[in-house]
């Protein structure tokens, strides 16, 4: 996510970020306009080093996308025998994984979410929902074994945070295992997206339904983060899993 932007002081973090709202068409723009310095081109380094929590030696698991972009950590899931799902605003995005990878798809339109359409790769491991994601629910595909939010909760305006995390939650199977990358870093140097997200608004927002890990913390900090005006920048990841009932 290209931005103008750690935790400076945790208690008064959001004070710069709290009112930062983008709309969706923002973030349709930023594919129309090529700004999307978000996207790797590689399969995500946190993710191929824990791919095991998720997947716990499980075969065939339906892992959730929030927000997928074109990324193509999709494609390495769903050649491991996975099945996709991701849920992306921009149909540029969601074309442009196809045309990508090299896949063969199907578009059709979502009868549960009027003015949505899913994109499915003709062997049906991947399908990625162009819509907004607070219209999307597991109505449309059932519940989540897995879950891979690599810029997902960073990126949700942080009004809407509490939001995002009722929907998630609701897509988790009992065995689901969710994977939160998060950033940290001095947020009055940058009024995002990305969006810091510190410890304790994980623990807030996930704490009562799931058990949080750890997994990962590493220096995240490039010239690019430099350019933004940030001083340093932390990544970490997560793992949650639901609460035994």
């Amino acid at each position: 996510m290209n931005g103008q932007c750690g935790v400076n002081n945790e208690k008064n973090s959001m004070n710069t970020q709290v009112d930062r709202v983008m709309d969706l068409s923002e973030w349709k723009d930023r594919w129309q306009e090529g700004r999307i310095g978000f996207h790797q081109l590689h399969v995500h380094k946190m993710l191929e080093s824990n791919i095991e929590k998720i997947l716990c030696g499980r075969k065939g698991v339906q892992v959730f996308f929030p927000l997928c972009g074109k990324a193509v950590d999709m494609k390495w899931l769903a050649d491991m025998g996975h099945s996709v799902v991701g849920v992306e605003i921009s149909e540029k995005g969601i074309k442009q994984f196809f045309e990508d990878q090299n896949l063969n798809y199907s578009e059709e339109l979502v009868p549960d979410i009027p003015g949505a359409k899913v994109f499915k790769s003709t062997d049906g491991k991947i399908s990625l929902y162009q819509c907004d994601l607070f219209k999307f629910s597991s109505a449309i595909t059932g519940k989540f074994g897995g879950i891979w939010d690599r810029g997902s909760l960073v990126a949700i305006n942080p009004c809407d945070r509490q939001r995002y995390a009722t929907l998630i939650s609701s897509l988790m199977d009992q065995d689901c295992r969710y994977l939160l990358d998060t950033l940290q870093y001095d947020p009055e140097l940058c009024r995002g997206p990305p969006f810091f997200v510190p410890d304790e608004d994980v623990e807030n927002l996930f704490g009562k339904t799931c058990d949080i890990q750890l997994l990962d913390s590493a220096d995240a900090f490039t010239d690019k983060h430099r350019e933004w005006g940030l001083d340093y920048l932390i990544e970490k990841v997560h793992l949650l899993t639901p609460k035994v009932k």
